[in-house]
């Protein structure tokens, strides 16, 4: 039996939720889902400019996992704005520092949009 996921931290909800090509209806779109936690990863690293170190200690990871999950988000986000389809930022297994209770599995977490 594997080791449960240890959560990882997430310092605020995404601003949106769903990104996709314009002037191309949502129902015509084939989708993919970027982990709540794959946003994270993109935000500190190419975003913040932090180093895989820093930004795996700002998520409570291993630098292994957050490399993991950082090439993960951005094979996703690699395939979709070169297939043309709609990112849908859902899921995953995190929790944010200081909310006190944790997310994941589809549910969303944290008091509001703050953060990103």
């Amino acid at each position: 039996m594997p080791r449960p996921r240890k959560p990882r931290f997430v310092h605020g909800n995404p601003m949106a939720d769903i990104f996709k090509p314009r002037g191309i209806p949502a129902r015509e779109l084939e989708e993919v889902v970027l982990p709540v936690e794959g946003l994270e990863a993109l935000r500190l690293s190419d975003l913040g400019k932090l180093d895989q170190e820093t930004a795996a200690g700002r998520m409570n990871v291993s630098r292994q996992t957050f490399g993991r999950v950082l090439a993960e988000a951005r094979e996703t986000v690699a395939e979709a704005l070169v297939m043309g389809k709609m990112i849908r930022i859902h899921g995953g297994s995190y929790t944010m520092p200081g909310v006190g209770r944790r997310c994941g599995k589809g549910r969303g977490g944290g008091s509001g949009r703050e953060g990103f």
